[in-house]
Parts: C-alpha cells; structure tokens; sequence
C-alpha cells in the first residue's frame, strides 16, 4: 500500500511508536546490551528505528532506554550517522514501567493510534506496520502473532498434557492500541502476569484481536538469532 494511501485512512489519527530497549545482554553472552549488537554493520536498535520511519505510516517514534545507556546511544548515532528523529525517554524498572514511561510523554488524545515494539525485532515488515495501526485504527488494539509450528504441552503440577497446536498462538509486536485503551491500562499498578501489553489491556476488560505477523519477525535473544537476521537480512 502506498505512503499516501495508508496516511489518508488514518489521516485523523496521530501515530506513535514505542520502541521498548530494556535488554541486558545476559542471554547473549554479551557485555553489549542487544540492542547494541551489530547486524550487518549497524546496531539491531537502528534497523529496529527505521522499520517504522520508512513504513507508510510513519509515526513519530519513542525510544525507551535505560538512562545508563543514553550517551553510548548518541554517540552510536553519531558514529553511524543515524539521523532519524525520535524522542529518547528513560528507562524504568520493568517492561511495564518502561512503556509507562513513554506513554507519559504522548499528549492524552482519543485520536492517537500507539504502536509498542520490541527494539530487537529489526526484521519486521512495511506489512506488518501498516495492518498493524490499520487494524487498531478499525477495532481498537491489533496483536501480531503467528501460529505455533510446533507440538505443545503444558506442565502443570508434574502432571503433562497435549495442547491444541492449531489453538496456540506466539506473541510478538508491534501491538498497536488506541491511546485511550493503552493509556487507561497503564494506570493499573504493575502485575507480574502482565508479560505483554495485550495482557495489561486485556486484564481491564477490552477484546483482544489478533493479526498475522510473520515467522520472519525474529527477535533478537540468542547468539544464534542474530547469525539468523543477518542471513534473512543478506538473502531476504
């Protein structure tokens, strides 16, 4: 779908994104948080940015980040001659209180659709963006989420028990909202159920719709996942 096409559908709606960049490195047997990582000569975070600047909707993005790291970002920026604008907001305790934290810097407003995303998922598609605040836009919120390709069984009190694979979905972002959904969620307290967005909305009574994302939406945890997004990046 064109640029201006998709900007006349949601021409009265101001758009937003999220980028939630909380990651330690730990499981990357990194000392370089992993957002910071190189892929294909730049950091995750920087192709994670330009995914949303270059879609069609093109919203103005917020980048949540632990205060420790915000001049290592700049001087990132500076290095790679990263010039997309965004607002840089500190970082809090948890996911939950980071997002928080960047929803407090949008202007309460009815009329505004809020992408939250991962900053270590650089591969997700102009498709998926679009559809994402698209559908948001239409029914309230949109959750990106694949099927899982996988048997599945859940472990409960030492007893196993077989899942319906084709009933089980994995979860990924963007997970876009209307700001008056998102914003009234995150005046609850903090729970630790909450393991997603989609969980904080749900828990105050909203519906929550599910749109298809792609097996290709990686994100980046593991050694493993980077020399996989650098493959997919390189061979498409």
């Amino acid at each position: 779908m064109a640029r201006s096409n998709l900007k006349s559908q949601i021409s009265n709606l101001k758009s937003f994104a999220i980028i939630v960049a909380g990651g330690s490195g730990s499981r990357m047997q990194s000392d370089v948080p992993k957002q910071f990582l190189l892929l294909k000569g730049k950091p995750v975070l920087m192709h994670t940015i330009e995914d949303f600047h270059n879609s069609g909707v093109q919203p103005q993005i917020i980048l949540v980040l632990h205060a420790d790291f915000h001049a290592y970002w700049e001087q990132l920026c500076t290095a790679h001659n990263f010039t997309v604008p965004h607002q840089l907001v500190k970082g809090g305790e948890t996911r939950f209180h980071s997002v928080k934290n960047g929803l407090e810097v949008i202007p309460d407003n009815i009329d505004t659709l809020i992408a939250i995303q991962d900053a270590v998922r650089p591969l997700t598609s102009e498709q998926i963006i679009s559809e994402s605040y698209k559908y948001a836009a239409e029914h309230g919120n949109a959750i990106t989420a694949v099927k899982s390709r996988d048997s599945v069984r859940r472990l409960k009190n030492a007893v196993s028990e077989n899942l319906l694979r084709d009933e089980i979905y994995l979860v990924q972002t963007p997970q876009t909202f209307q700001s008056s959904q998102i914003k009234k969620a995150y005046l609850q307290p903090y729970s630790a159920k909450f393991t997603d967005d989609a969980s904080v909305v749900e828990e105050t009574g909203e519906k929550i719709h599910l749109i298809e994302g792609s097996y290709r939406n990686i994100k980046i945890t593991f050694p493993e996942d980077l020399a996989i997004a650098e493959m997919l990046l390189v061979h498409g």
